[in-house]
């Protein structure tokens, strides 16, 4: 069998390419066929001599050996970009990704960027990767209500013949059956096949208390042997007891963020869904909450932080999930797995 490319690419960060690529290798494992792997532009913080971030993922999640792993060829940032406008680096990228995809295997599986642009100025664009190795671009589109066609219409016109077709993320499950009934067979009309809908997942979308507890810079008060525990939604304790504990029973797995001097808030948290207290103004909290936090296992923590600027850094903190934990990496190889039209997907490779 000829050696095929697959690029999956997407038009935002954080659409889910990772989690598309583990559950579609899985499933084209199973079916015999020998996968290789190859991310060529990472975010230079993930640039290392050894396997590591996204390789090491895949090396483990998928049992690659490292002959079928191919390292980064760009960490970008700013320094790398001004030795690129300045002449010092002129190296050829496209040959150098030529070589680097030389791997064993049935299809190597590349992750695209950020987003369909980035690397252009290294000649890394999606565009430019797909066509350098002949590959098909399987583009991964996080929901939005009103973008999402303009995008997926957008990348159509930029990758040409070279769009295999798209998976649609991210869906909240009161939008699936509008997304299946009116937006797929738009798409598919238009030339744009739709290999999968995948609905949002909280679990997916979740971060460890470990996670929150670097990002805040947060004191932790009680139970630092519970920061594993997964937080999929923030919930804000700023009304009175009774609304509080209406509204915290509607949560699932919450942080909850409050004053350090609302007891009465703390402990209708505890007593519901919360997987960590956040507590704002740098205020320790009543020796009985944190005594029933230690009964309930619930990690406190203590933020020298108002509460709006609290809340905008877990907001971002949500917004910048990746895969690391086994109980995510489990659920993306099923979800995705699951939801993706897996021997159209071959038969349109040319590997069946």
């Amino acid at each position: 069998m000829a050696m095929k490319y697959l690029l999956v690419a997407s038009t935002e960060a954080c659409s889910g390419k990772s989690a598309t690529i583990l559950g579609i290798a899985d499933r084209l494992q199973e079916k015999g066929i020998e996968i290789a792997y190859v991310q060529p532009v990472v975010a230079v913080n993930a640039v290392n001599p050894t396997l590591d971030g996204d390789i090491r993922l895949m090396a483990e999640a998928l049992s690659l050996p490292p002959e079928r792993l191919g390292l980064p060829l760009l960490g970008l940032n700013a320094e790398r970009t001004i030795e690129r406008l300045t002449g010092a680096d002129d190296l050829d990228y496209i040959q150098l990704l030529k070589h680097s995809v030389q791997l064993p295997g049935n299809l190597v599986i590349l992750e695209g960027g950020a987003n369909l642009h980035e690397g252009s100025l290294f000649n890394l664009a999606t565009i430019q990767v797909a066509e350098a190795l002949d590959a098909g671009v399987l583009l991964v589109n996080r929901y939005h209500p009103i973008s999402t066609i303009d995008l997926l219409v957008s990348a159509q016109q930029q990758l040409g013949n070279r769009l295999l077709g798209c998976i649609i993320n991210d869906i909240p499950r009161d939008r699936v059956e509008t997304v299946q009934t009116s937006l797929v067979p738009y798409l598919e009309r238009i030339g744009i096949p739709v290999f999968g809908v995948v609905h949002r997942n909280g679990l997916l979308r979740s971060v460890t208390v470990k996670q929150l507890v670097e990002q805040l810079d947060a004191e932790i008060l009680c139970r630092p042997d519970r920061l594993d525990l997964m937080v999929e939604s923030l919930s804000i304790g700023a009304m009175n007891v009774n609304s509080a504990l209406e509204y915290f029973r509607r949560g699932n797995n919450m942080a909850v963020v409050t004053g350090g001097d609302r007891a009465d808030i703390q402990l209708a948290a505890l007593e519901t869904s919360t997987q960590c207290l956040i507590l704002t103004g740098h205020l320790s909290p009543q020796p009985f909450i944190l005594s029933r936090a230690e009964d309930l296992e619930i990690p406190i923590l203590s933020v020298d932080l108002d509460t709006l600027t609290t809340v905008e850094i877990i907001d971002r903190a949500f917004g910048q999930v990746r895969l690391q934990e086994p109980i995510k990496i489990n659920c993306a190889r099923e979800l995705f797995g699951n939801h993706c039209e897996i021997d159209r997907l071959i038969s349109m490779l040319g590997i069946g």
